[in-house]
């Protein structure tokens, strides 16, 4: 392992841009393109707003638990929360499900965090919390693109 990072913070929205900066701070050490480090930062604010919306609610009280793990170009990170869990994860994955349609939420999270992921694991249990496992590899960069 290259280097770890924990984070711990009450579950309020404001949190989630704390989570991304800290994220992509993490990762500034492997130097990932703009894109990579675009598509990484969605990630972490998509799986923190779930935390923050659908485990606690938007209560303001809760704990989110992020821990990152870097090997070489690889990162692998978990959300955890100690809320609400998700009754049916299979469900949750569907594109546009959503618990909250009247907050007109897409229902695209888990969709997204799949489509900019290498591999996403859910684990949930009801209510005692989830844990979203985020598995993201980064394309190393040629020398000769490096702008010296």
């Amino acid at each position: 392992m290259d280097n770890e990072i924990t984070l711990s913070f009450i579950a309020k929205s404001e949190n989630e841009a704390l989570a991304r900066m800290v994220m992509s701070s993490f990762i500034a050490a492997i130097d990932p393109t703009i894109e990579e480090l675009s598509e990484f930062k969605t990630v972490i604010s998509e799986a923190v707003t779930n935390a923050i919306v659908h485990g606690y609610e938007e209560d303001g009280v809760g704990k989110i638990e992020i821990h990152a793990q870097r090997v070489d170009r690889e990162i692998i990170v978990s959300i955890v929360d100690y809320g609400r869990g998700i009754r049916d994860v299979s469900q949750a994955r569907e594109p546009l499900f959503t618990t909250k349609p009247e907050q007109e939420r897409s229902g695209m999270g888990f969709t997204i965090m799949e489509s900019f992921s290498d591999d996403v694991e859910i684990y949930s249990i009801p209510d005692r919390g989830t844990t979203v496992t985020i598995t993201k590899r980064f394309v190393p960069i040629q020398e000769s693109s490096r702008i010296v």
